[in-house]
């Protein structure tokens, strides 16, 4: 079923497919703020609920996206604004959550917001995150299912998207970069999430503005389907997202061929 806030992220896409990364960040904004107040509206989920599954997450993630489109705008103080708001929301929520990873994972939102906002204090953030998922690690029975719940996967989306696009659209943030190598050492298989960002996102962050280009979010996906064919690159690959379809090289709108 589809709600306002899934509205809403087709239209942000939209305008990112268009090059309209001012709208497209309007777009997500609404989409966050629609996320925090109803995250599950078919269940009628509290977004102040200790939830396990954590799908209040969701409003965060379009939050830092949000803040990431401004800033391929050039529109650096209304990031701003967006940064300092899911700074708010994450230690609000901290005050929700009883489990003391996913308190963690707010942690982790807290340096997302700090870099895709241009802020600072981003790294000391992060090792702040890295700290909190090494005392959480005696609390976390299955770390693999903790990584992919939606609170955690929602903190994992925004530097997989911004990393698209420096590669082409291709995956560049692959589950291996963002977890340690070994799930029976808890803390330090989540941990792995802070430290990664910490050292690639403000980079990413960076190509991104520099290249004035947000790709899509990363949906189903089709190598040389001739039925399709972009009408600025040229490409076959398709990506269709948020009911969409894009090029997967370059995220503009598909034609048929």
């Amino acid at each position: 079923m589809d709600t306002d806030a899934d509205d809403r992220i087709a239209a942000g896409v939209t305008a990112l497919s268009e090059r309209a990364a001012e709208r497209a960040g309007d777009e997500f904004t609404r989409a966050a703020w629609l996320s925090l107040a109803d995250p599950r509206p078919a269940e009628d989920l509290s977004p102040f609920a200790d939830d396990d599954r954590g799908w209040v997450g969701e409003g965060l993630r379009w939050l830092v996206v949000a803040a990431v489109a401004y800033r391929v705008a050039g529109r650096d103080t209304r990031a701003s604004r967006r940064g300092v708001e899911g700074i708010a929301v994450a230690r609000d929520l901290h005050t929700s959550f009883s489990h003391p990873a996913q308190r963690a994972c707010l942690d982790e939102f807290v340096a997302d917001c700090r870099v895709a906002a241009g802020m600072d204090d981003a790294d000391a953030a992060y090792r702040a995150a890295e700290d909190a998922y090494r005392e959480a690690a005696d609390a976390v029975d299955d770390p693999h299912r903790r990584a992919t719940s939606p609170l955690f996967r929602a903190a994992a989306a925004p530097i997989q998207q911004v990393a698209r696009g420096p590669a082409n659209g291709e995956i560049a943030v692959e589950w291996d970069d963002l977890h340690g190598p070994d799930p029976s050492d808890s803390g330090a298989f989540l941990a792995r999430r802070a430290t990664y960002k910490r050292q690639r996102f403000p980079s990413l962050l960076d190509r991104a503005v520099d290249a004035g280009r947000l790709a899509a979010p990363r949906g189903t996906t089709e190598y040389g389907n001739d039925s399709f064919r972009c009408p600025d690159c040229g490409s076959t690959d398709v990506n269709w997202t948020a009911g969409l379809t894009l090029c997967l090289r370059c995220s503009a709108p598909m034609e048929r061929a």
